[in-house]
């Protein structure tokens, strides 16, 4: 017999943590342990990460932690709708079943024979706070940057990126962006022309989701290629799935497994993926060191050479303890 039960932590933000959906002081996380009741001393653990305002199990406090008693008293509940939830059980049974150690994945980055290239996030703030980071992250050795637009002036964001190509050439200093769904359908194309002589290497959701004609558009048109990721959060049935990536062909898919079905679903949309030739990478939600290292795991599991959003990490004040570590645009053990 397998018992649950579950706890609740509150991580504090180094800096400012500005998202599209406003700026948050705090990250709250809820973690899952299993064990079975003839070997009580082993215990498998998984995170429960969500962020207010997109994560579509989250509600409240209480309605969330309403599930996660639901889930304790039958560990056979359906967590389809709860992709956080669900990637937490899954992460923790895996633990459980490997011993309890944060194993997930038996594969060689676990084994520490195995770097996964990340970017480096530059978070959305004032002109001068995203300079700052850039050129933190430049001094960090990363060779692919992530930068967050639609927060300021456009033309500053373009200023902002100008710089680090007037110094590194697309060879040396990958460059992509995440617009959050900031720009409207008929502005996008425009925009993106504008980007497109920065040599960006991808844009992720240029427009908000549910625009289906318009983001097919787009991918069509593009002279960047685009990335979808808000696009997939609360599409749980296989051939509405495949319908979609039929439909719009993007060039990239960007899975979070707290937000895109768990470790399962995340599995099965780069099975889609694969089908209709669309590149995907794999990024964390803001989890702590205990959910980031299960989804470094899990990329590991994979031979994708592109830098994956794995740099979440060092955010926290308060982290728990990592096993894991970021150097020269690498996560590794």
């Amino acid at each position: 017999m397998i018992n649950l039960k579950f706890t609740r932590k509150e991580f504090k933000f180094k800096e400012i943590c500005q998202t599209s959906r406003g700026i948050l002081k705090e990250k709250h996380s809820w973690f899952i342990e299993v064990w079975k009741t003839k070997n009580p001393e082993i215990k498998g653990i998984g995170e429960c990460s969500i962020i207010p305002g997109l994560s579509p199990d989250f509600e409240s406090h209480e309605k969330y932690e309403k599930k996660l008693k639901d889930l304790c008293d039958n560990i056979n509940i359906n967590l389809d709708l709860w992709p956080s939830i669900k990637f937490g059980l899954e992460t923790a049974i895996l633990d459980l079943k490997n011993g309890g150690k944060k194993i997930i994945f038996k594969n060689s980055f676990i084994n520490g024979n195995k770097k996964i290239p990340i970017n480096g996030l530059i978070w959305m703030g004032d002109y001068k706070y995203m300079e700052q980071q850039i050129e933190e992250k430049l001094e960090q050795g990363f060779s692919t940057i992530k930068m967050k637009i639609g927060a300021i002036n456009f033309n500053d964001e373009l200023k902002l990126l100008s710089k680090i190509r007037e110094k590194y050439s697309k060879k040396q200093i990958s460059l992509r962006v995440d617009a959050n769904g900031a720009f409207t359908a008929k502005e996008a194309l425009v925009k993106i022309d504008e980007l497109s002589k920065l040599d960006i290497h991808s844009i992720e959701q240029p427009i908000k989701t549910g625009q289906i004609n318009e983001m097919k558009k787009l991918c069509e048109k593009t002279k960047i290629p685009i990335a979808l990721d808000e696009e997939l959060i609360g599409i749980y049935n296989y051939e509405y799935k495949v319908k979609l990536i039929k439909e719009i062909l993007p060039q990239f898919l960007i899975l979070k497994p707290s937000l895109h079905g768990g470790i399962s679903g995340t599995k099965e949309w780069i099975k889609i993926a694969k089908k209709f030739n669309v590149n995907w990478w794999i990024t964390s939600a803001l989890e702590s060191n205990i959910g980031l290292n299960a989804i470094c795991q899990l990329s590991a599991e994979y031979e994708n050479p592109l830098p994956q959003g794995l740099g979440t990490g060092s955010i926290y004040l308060n982290n728990i303890p990592p096993n894991l570590k970021v150097k020269n645009g690498y996560i590794f053990i």
